[in-house]
């Protein structure tokens, strides 16, 4: 596992609850965190050693990641090349509104995709304002179909290699979706 962002080097860390034994361990995780300080560039990963690729989520997630085209071909080549998985929760689901198949289609086209709602974001907060685009109306627009659940519960929606999840909340369950679906290739070989 490799944590990657567009221009490499430390990213930063929000929403900690260290009252959470796992979030607490793995602050205190030198390896993990060392990892997050000296994340690896796009262009220091090969396609082929990869299975999934997963956009975690946060309002970060909104601005370099979807438009970089050497993460999108990164992708799109560990999905359509290497039957990978592509996944994402909450914000993150922002980074897979560009990626395009081979074909030139829209990834999200015609599959049921989860992330964070716009109508759990609050729309008058000076950081919604900035965002440079919209996930659910953007999703849409491009032909995939959004669906969510009530505030703060969990939910979760896996088109064949596509996994999302809709909040912070769902990432358990999304993790353990990708480790099925890797399971179950292992078994079927």
């Amino acid at each position: 596992m490799d944590f990657v962002s567009p221009y490499g080097g430390s990213i930063p860390l929000a929403y900690i609850n260290t009252s959470d034994a796992l979030q607490k361990k793995l602050l205190y995780s030198e390896y993990f965190m060392y990892a997050l300080k000296h994340t690896k560039k796009p262009k220091e990963i090969i396609a082929k050693d990869y299975k999934a690729v997963h956009y975690i989520g946060g309002g970060s997630a909104m601005y370099d990641v979807p438009k970089n085209k050497e993460i999108q071909k990164i992708t799109m080549t560990i999905f359509e090349e290497y039957n990978g998985i592509v996944s994402s929760v909450c914000h993150g689901t922002a980074g897979i509104v560009d990626l395009k198949t081979k074909d030139g289609k829209y990834l999200v086209n015609n599959k049921i995709i989860s992330g964070y709602p716009e109508a759990y974001e609050k729309e008058g907060a000076e950081y919604f304002k900035q965002f440079p685009f919209l996930i659910q109306k953007t999703i849409e627009e491009r032909g995939g179909i959004f669906k969510y659940s009530p505030r703060n519960s969990v939910h979760v929606e896996v088109q064949g290699n596509v996994i999302t999840g809709q909040n912070y909340l769902s990432s358990k369950d999304v993790a353990l979706k990708i480790i099925e679906n890797l399971n179950n290739r292992e078994i079927s070989q």
